[in-house]
């Protein structure tokens, strides 16, 4: 029995003839030989070959007119390809659009769905024309982050001349003249808009996050284009990758499925599914299902440069005070020769101002690879200020933050200091904003009592065993609220002795019999008020919010225990504080973030960042797009999670601060030595 001849299909293709190859491969149970003939932007030498192969193939894809134009092969009209299709009637000629469109979308879809929310927001560039339409409307869907370096797109000219069909007969009309010119002639009056809009693609590609082209639509951009950029595009060769590699992209999504040695186009794709079916019409969506299935042929992620994902965060911070306005200029220089009435005419003038960017983050890399940019966008009322005015004051300068923070590509939004407790705590701007949103306070939470565990090794004073768990006495002062809680649960597992304080008997009862139920290491005590157990607690948790009331009396607290304040505003005062030299009061734990952290100052050591900022930081690095910490109630669940998600990126405690301040070693000693010398004359006394 003589062998069956296999299925010829032959690509011809208006774009380099150095990529042509002539082989034999296997597909949808057939055997095929695939042939691409390319010839240089040349449309005659085009149509003679389509008219050549048709008396032998079965299919003839043709393409890469656009490519030809892209690298300087052709300057014609890019319609030209439908006159080498209408070469021959003889086999079917395709132009692979059909699966084309089909594969892009399931290319956008399919990342979406592996790592959700990585779209989201993405500023992206489309390169070329209207080739990439569909992956330009699945994109829509995601981010409105959308620029287009083809002129005509970017002012949305086709929707406009579709709108309105005599301006679009007006506009050819009027380009009568341009097209009659020899293409030599048109190339030379176009060369300075190309140039142009050339430069103007290289400088949004710097600044965006997405870049959707074809590899030839790449021509002349570099390393500073390129580099950390996700690649939309279709059809990569192994080399054609590492070049992109070479040009720092980090992520290449290939539409086209590549299912043999040789690297193919979606048109042979097709052409060879058209002559899998001896079909001489176009193939159905059903079809093109069908046989995608049947083959196994799925998108492609690459990473030239090993995995890696990176996402995009912005946090708001406001000014605590008139003194913050020095470290902005122009403020700065105004601040220094402007009288106290001046100054408090601009605190209130800032209170309005937009906000602005205040810094690029960059630098941020888990030890897994992940990595993060952000901003740090300011609105510009202090404290003062933004008690002053209603709560929908603030929650319109924070929707404002939130839409800049849109604009700029960030899928999460953290809000710091005052923002997050005004009016109710994030869970009206989280509803509005065109973003999620988190205020922080869940691993603000885990910061304080990782900064008090900290804190009393550092003194060294109250006796620990070999997993650091304190063998003394801890207590919560208002452990019946959201805050309070959670620190109950946590020391629950980690002291002997654990007091819980709050006037709400019933709930305290509650909470009590919800801790035994857990098994905790602790013994479980309540009471009413703090009074008469103080002088006992090697650590305390003030919770109460109690907004300048006295919690608890500092005279009575035992030498050298820990207080650790989450209250906000905070339970105890400076004044309170400065009583006692011998005590250890807490006010936060600040977060070292991983990697070479680029951010200008916020009043702590370099690459330091306040727990709420670390929070928005480290759900970035997870790619958890999510409103997760809002509103007054803070979930013991979402504490446990966000300490453990901060330590898988590489999260660690830097510093300790106070009212104060950070503690530095030498005031952690200073304060061990005052509480030795108070407790031995405690000793004496007895």
């Amino acid at each position: 029995m003589t062998k069956q001849r296999p299925i010829l299909v032959v690509n011809v293709s208006l774009a380099d003839p150095a990529r042509d190859y002539d082989h034999h491969v296997s597909f949808l149970q057939h055997d095929y030989r695939v042939v691409r003939v390319g010839t240089a932007g040349d449309v005659a030498a085009a149509e003679a070959l389509v008219r050549e192969w048709a008396g032998e193939a079965s299919a003839i894809a043709v393409t890469g007119i656009r490519e030809a134009r892209a690298v300087g092969m052709y300057d014609g009209e890019l319609d030209a390809i439908e006159q080498v299709r209408a070469a021959t009637d003889a086999v079917p000629v395709v132009d692979g659009q059909a699966l084309h469109d089909v594969l892009q979308e399931w290319a956008i879809r399919s990342v979406q769905t592996e790592m959700p929310g990585f779209f989201n927001n993405a500023r992206t560039v489309v390169l070329g024309g209207r080739n990439h339409d569909r992956t330009t409307r699945i994109l829509r869907e995601f981010t409105p982050n959308l620029e287009f370096a083809d002129p005509m797109l970017r002012f949305d000219l086709p929707a406009r001349m579709d709108a309105k069909p005599l301006l679009g007969l007006a506009a050819k009309a009027g380009s009568w003249p341009v097209r009659a010119l020899p293409a030599a002639t048109r190339a030379t009056l176009g060369a300075p808009g190309a140039a142009l809009s050339h430069a103007m693609a290289r400088k949004a590609a710097r600044d965006c996050d997405v870049v959707v082209a074809t590899y030839e639509e790449l021509v002349g951009f570099g390393l500073e284009d390129l580099a950390g950029k996700t690649l939309v595009s279709s059809a990569i060769s192994e080399e054609r990758l590492a070049e992109l590699g070479s040009r720092g992209v980090d992520l290449v999504i290939d539409s086209t499925p590549q299912p043999f040695d040789t690297t193919i186009n979606a048109a042979m794709l097709e052409a060879m599914m058209i002559a899998a079916t001896g079909d001489q019409g176009h193939l159905t969506n059903d079809d093109l299902l069908d046989m995608i299935v049947s083959a196994g042929l799925e998108p492609r992620l690459l990473y030239p440069n090993g995995p890696k994902r990176k996402s995009r965060f912005a946090f708001v911070i406001h000014p605590l005070s008139q003194e913050y306005f020095r470290s902005v200029e122009p403020l700065g220089t105004i601040a220094k020769y402007a009288p106290k009435p001046a100054m408090d005419a601009l605190e209130k003038a800032m209170a309005y101002i937009p906000p602005f960017t205040y810094s690029h983050v960059t630098g941020i890399t888990s030890p897994t690879g992940a990595e993060a940019e952000g901003w740090l966008i300011t609105v510009g009322g202090t404290p003062k200020e933004l008690m002053a005015h209603s709560p929908e004051f603030t929650y319109g300068r924070l929707l404002a933050a939130a839409e800049t923070a849109r604009k700029l590509g960030a899928q999460v939004m953290g809000l710091g200091a005052f923002t997050k407790v005004v009016g109710d705590a994030g869970v009206t701007v989280a509803k509005r904003a065109p973003l999620p949103i988190t205020t922080g306070n869940s691993y603000s939470a885990s910061g304080a009592l990782w900064a008090a565990h900290d804190a009393l090794l550092r003194l060294d004073l109250a006796e620990t065993d070999d997993e650091g768990r304190i063998k003394g006495n801890a207590m919560v002062v208002g452990a019946t609220g959201a805050i309070g809680s959670v620190c109950a649960r946590l020391l629950a597992l980690s002291s002997d002795e654990l007091w819980l304080v709050s006037p709400e008997s019933a709930k305290l009862l509650a909470l009590k019999r919800e801790l035994e139920r857990g098994d905790p290491r602790a013994k479980i005590h309540v009471a009413a008020t703090p009074n008469g157990h103080l002088q006992d607690m090697d650590l305390i948790v003030t919770a109460t919010s109690g907004a300048g009331k006295r919690v608890l009396d500092i005279m009575e607290v035992k030498p050298g225990c820990v207080i650790t304040d989450v209250a906000r505003p905070l339970d105890l005062s400076a004044e309170d504080v400065a009583k006692r030299p011998d005590v250890l009061v807490i006010e936060s734990g600040e977060i070292q973030l991983p990697g070479d952290v680029q951010m200008k100052g916020i009043g702590l050591p370099p690459g330091v960042a306040y727990a709420c900022l670390a929070e928005t930081v480290v759900l970035a690095l997870e790619g958890r797009y999510e409103t997760f910490t809002v509103g007054r109630n803070i979930e013991w669940e979402k504490v446990k999670e966000i300490y453990q998600l901060g330590l898988k990126h590489g999260m660690q405690l830097a510093t300790i601060s106070g009212v104060n301040g950070v503690y530095t070693d030498e005031d952690i000693a200073g304060i061990r030595g005052l509480a030795l010398a108070r407790r031995a004359a405690i000793a004496a006394a007895s």
